[in-house]
């Protein structure tokens, strides 16, 4: 077995651990790893297979560090999603180091997991245009649902951050996506807005 399989093998086994389930009882860690990896493929059709497992760690045991151990308010928010983004780096790492993958390639997965680089790191670029889709293809529904008291300004703002960090061919592939409704409409203010 290859170095790549036995660390997508240890990611996945990390997944599967995630007390987080799905309807059909699938780990949510592990369904959010397969669709990570195939906007990357999408995205990268060349993609190195050390990217791929990169895609599979952005949450990776991100359920061990649960929203609600740092403050409420949104000071707490980003230091939190800091501290994930170096926790997840450097168990990634850990992972490929231990499967044998070298450290030039583990290190330069630490580095794309944990946000270095945007805009200037094409690895970096290449997770956050897929976690982008995968929030707009999977998620947007769910979070407006649980924020249904956020003004429409606010979801506005949000999407268009999230436009404004995703590449133009992220951005193509986004404007092909079926949305409800109610979330085209806000999508389409997002985007129309000042840049």
């Amino acid at each position: 077995m290859s170095p790549y399989e036995q660390a997508r093998r240890q990611i996945d086994a990390a997944h599967a651990a995630d007390p987080d389930r799905l309807p059909d009882g699938s780990p949510a860690a592990l369904v959010y790893a397969n669709r990570m990896e195939t906007w990357v493929q999408k995205l990268v059709p060349d993609a190195p297979e050390i990217l791929r497992l990169a895609a599979r760690c952005q949450h990776l045991e991100r359920w061990k560090t649960p929203r609600d151990s740092f403050p409420k308010d949104r000071t707490g928010y980003l230091t939190w999603r800091k501290s994930l983004y170096q926790t997840q780096a450097e168990r990634a790492k850990s992972i490929f180091l231990q499967t044998g993958i070298s450290p030039e390639e583990a290190e330069a997965a630490a580095v794309w997991i944990s946000k270095t680089g945007l805009k200037s790191n094409a690895g970096t670029q290449a997770l956050e245009d897929a976690a982008v889709l995968v929030f707009l293809e999977h998620e947007i529904a769910g979070f407006a649902a649980s924020h249904a008291d956020y003004p429409r300004e606010k979801y506005i703002g949000i999407l268009r951050k999230s436009w404004n960090k995703i590449t133009p061919a992220a951005q193509a592939f986004a404007t092909q996506l079926p949305f409800p409704p109610a979330i085209a409409s806000l999508i389409e203010e997002a985007i129309r807005g000042p840049q």
